[in-house]
């Protein structure tokens, strides 16, 4: 749920990314004739606007989006925005940056709740409460598209035919659950192409994790039946399950068929595992998920239980970014909202407080949940004593973190000391160069701030004008490109103090990491330079005296300097920690730029020839050394070649003939 200008008392604040550097933008105000502007901006939309719900943008000089919000009439919400004097100093900010809007109408209230999350994280604005952890969450799969099904962990979107069982709260429980399960079920969990291959049982039969269908050592109605027996028990009939198995025990052991009565003795054990592991007693709960919110100095964390089918399927704390000044209810709320957007919502949700609009949100996850959505509140017994425990597991959560970042910013300060930098670095980017005898060279770059890695703004360049072999020319060319991209897009002059527009490409580093030592540093000195940028701080990181076997390293600066710390030192695993990321990310770069390499055909490289005829080539002459070789009547010939591509394909190899 958004916070527009009729809740003036609850503004939000800046991605604490860029949090500093943006309080103290807000604190300054807005100009007048960049509020003017803004005003103007506004009301030219406003003109055009129908009073119908709907979702709108807010959108500064460049195009990037400053706000979303929803309304229940859009002209009625929107207008607020002229009313400056009536808005707090933050959202003057944000109307003062406003050059334009995008409107886009729905159907209902509930349906623009939708959107409006969809679109806040796809564009993460400064103005939105943001939900920071956007990685997807694991789910055990039961396949339904084979005789065999398969159980899996599975990310992603659900494309596959089959059973989805989650959210789980991490790869690791999931992992756990699913292991558990294959001695529970004796299901098998390889690939369909390796089940087709095998013609003895693998590993996981003799370790009692499978019962090798593979190889016909169970019918295919046992494995129906045990399949059966899995759904039930994940879809909360557990009991149930058990019950079926203790009694098929009792009967084996009656036949004095021991060896299947202790087969299904471990099967027990293993339902026993996953019952005894819960964190929390939701016995009785059906599907639920459960949500508690903490708050200490201007920090929130939420906590999250996952109840499945009466188990607990582990719990996650999430810390959602922009929550300063805001009501606590819209901050859960607006976290909803965006984490069901991907999340497929239970039937029953249980909170720790109410939420302002729940009955909106209710109404807008129900067609996902596949029926009514209880949201509420309880007030006595197990569920109030399941809340009460998330409650103080959210606290805890947040002492953790509080106290995980106080020691994380006194290295970042060490940092900042040690390096000789003005402040401390809220953008680090770290280069490197990766290639194999100057083949497949690509730059790759890494960025971090005081919470950790910014994966989403990792870059990599392939080496186009440099040789390939001069590691000091393909770090100047990155560096060029790099920089030199900054300079076009006008990002030094368009956003002071080198403040972030959401764009990791257009964001202005405070500290440069070169992985390298004094020719590297050379090379990026002279190559900035040349471009006429003069006010980065650049350091190089090289191996110490005996190549970094003691864990030294040598800090070499832009005046020729060189500094050493101690090998105990917090900043100096830091340091190496940024390095040996660059390392990781230009590596991985390049083995998947090599390994598409090793797989591409001399073919590849006809314009408008697709796969097809491509295959069709490949099949019909053997190699690409015989379709170059070959006449134009023998191209004519190919099955499913037709005159014209043939054509083009002997053109291509024969541009004078």
């Amino acid at each position: 749920m958004s916070q527009g200008p009729e809740d003036p008392s609850a503004p939000t604040s800046p991605d604490r990314f860029n949090e500093d550097r943006a309080t103290s933008l807000l604190r300054g105000g807005a100009d007048r004739p960049d509020l003017d502007a803004g005003i103007a901006a506004i009301r030219e939309v406003l003109a055009t606007l129908p009073t119908r719900p709907g979702v709108y943008r807010m959108q500064d000089a460049r195009g990037d989006v400053l706000y979303v919000g929803k309304a229940r009439a859009l002209k009625n919400r929107v207008a607020n925005y002229t009313q400056v004097d009536r808005l707090p100093l933050r959202l003057q900010r944000m109307v003062s940056q406003t050059r334009g809007m995008t409107i886009v109408t729905t159907n209902s209230e509930a349906e623009a709740l939708l959107l409006e999350a969809q679109l806040i994280k796809r564009f993460r604005p400064p103005y939105n409460v943001l939900l920071r952890d956007d990685k997807s969450f694991p789910f055990i799969l039961l396949r339904s598209d084979h005789d065999f099904p398969r159980i899996m962990k599975h990310r992603g979107a659900r494309k596959a035919v089959g059973n989805y069982y989650g959210p789980f709260a991490s790869a690791g429980s999931v992992n756990t659950t699913v292991n558990a399960l294959q001695k529970l079920f004796l299901l098998r969990s390889c690939t369909d192409s390796f089940f087709s291959r095998r013609d003895r049982p693998c590993l996981l039969y003799q370790i009692k994790r499978c019962s090798a269908p593979c190889v016909d050592r169970i019918s295919v109605p046992d494995y129906a039946d045990l399949v059966r027996q899995a759904r039930d028990f994940l879809g909360g009939k557990s009991n149930a399950v058990q019950r079926e198995i203790e009694g098929q025990m009792a009967a084996a052991a009656e036949a004095l068929d021991f060896e299947r009565a202790a087969m299904l003795r471990d099967r027990l054990r293993a339902a026993t595992f996953i019952q005894g592991s819960q964190a929390i007693n939701a016995e009785g709960l059906p599907n639920a998920d459960i949500f508690a919110l903490a708050v200490k100095a201007g920090q929130v964390a939420i906590q999250a239980f996952f109840i499945r089918g009466g188990q607990n399927w582990g719990h996650r704390a999430f810390f959602p970014t922009h929550t300063e000044g805001l009501d606590e209810g819209e901050v859960m709320q607006s976290f909803l909202a965006q984490f069901y957007e991907e999340v497929p919502p239970p039937r029953v949700i249980l909170l720790d407080r109410a939420l302002p609009e729940s009955d909106l949100l209710a109404e807008a996850l129900k067609d996902a949940a596949d029926g009514k959505v209880d949201i509420s509140v309880p007030q006595r017994g197990d569920r109030k004593r399941l809340v009460e425990q998330a409650a103080r597991n959210a606290t805890e959560a947040l002492d953790r973190r509080m106290a995980e970042s106080g020691s994380k910013a006194k290295v970042w300060r060490e940092m900042a000391e040690f390096l000789e930098l003005g402040d401390d670095p809220q953008r680090v980017e770290v280069y490197d160069n990766s290639h194999i005898q100057g083949a497949h060279a690509l730059g790759a770059m890494i960025v971090a701030g005081p919470e950790g890695f910014l994966k989403g703004q990792y870059r990599k360049w392939n080496i186009k004008t440099a040789a390939t072999n001069d590691d000091f020319a393909m770090m100047r060319e990155v560096m060029t490109r790099r920089f030199g991209r900054l300079l076009q897009e006008g990002a030094m002059e368009d956003t002071p103090n080198h403040e972030s527009t959401g764009k990791g490409d257009a964001v202005w580093p405070d500290l440069v990491l070169i992985d390298g030592g004094k020719g590297q540093m050379s090379a990026v000195k002279a190559a900035l330079e040349e471009i006429g940028v003069e006010d980065v701080a650049l350091i190089g990181i090289a191996k110490g005296p005996h190549h970094g076997r003691d864990g030294r390293e040598v800090f070499h600066f832009p005046d020729g300097r060189e500094k050493m710390l101690p090998v105990n030192s917090p900043v100096i695993f830091l340091l190496q920690r940024l390095r040996d990321e660059v390392h990781r990310f230009a590596i991985g770069a390049h083995r998947e730029k090599r390994s598409r390499a090793i797989t591409a055909s001399p073919l590849d490289e006809i314009p408008g020839v697709g796969p097809a005829r491509k295959r069709a080539l490949l099949l019909h002459f053997g190699t690409a050394g015989r379709v170059r070789a070959a006449s134009l009547d023998d191209l004519m010939r190919t099955p499913g070649v037709s005159q014209a591509v043939a054509q083009v394909v002997y053109d291509f190899y024969h541009p004078g003939g």
